[in-house]
């Protein structure tokens, strides 16, 4: 890849990404940072990266920089599980609240297969080349969690 291909990657792809890793880490600032580094990566790997396959390729680099973020951040915090449940939940009245809510339960694998082919429409084997999944895991990962949505979703106290 030569630094005019790189320049063309940076330019048709960093929105994409940036949503992509944005959706599921819900945070701009890191989800900055996890981008950035994805395209230093891209950046620095460059003479073995084919053109062709770039976009595939900073797309796994930043999925498993977020992984790894995730995982730091999951060290450093701590988790909030038994506030959230003492919390008065409050009604939500938007579809786009109650859904971002029904993804905020998914694991994060899950919410990336879902937010993958669901919002960005990459199909089974380009999900599978991102994430390391092979295309029927992929598959069955992806089912799993549209039922979870589902379940969540259809419960009427979820949202009203």
């Amino acid at each position: 890849m030569t630094e005019k291909e790189y320049n063309e990657c940076v330019r048709l792809y960093a929105d994409n990404v940036y949503r992509f890793i944005l959706k599921n880490l819900r945070q701009e600032e890191d989800a900055r940072d996890v981008v950035q580094s994805a395209f230093e990566k891209l950046w620095k790997n460059r003479e073995s990266v084919e053109s062709e396959k770039s976009k595939s390729y900073l797309f796994t680099i930043a999925y498993h920089q977020m992984i790894d973020h995730l995982r730091k951040v999951k060290r450093v915090q701590l988790r909030e599980e038994f506030r959230e449940e003492a919390r008065v939940s409050t009604p939500v009245h938007h579809l786009k609240k109650a859904l971002e809510d029904a993804l905020s339960r998914l694991n994060e694998t899950q919410r990336s297969l879902v937010l993958l082919k669901d919002y960005e429409g990459y199909s089974y084997s380009e999900i599978g080349q991102i994430t390391g999944l092979n295309e029927s895991q992929v598959k069955v990962y992806l089912h799993r969690a549209r039922i979870q949505l589902k379940n969540y979703l259809v419960k009427l106290e979820n949202l009203i």
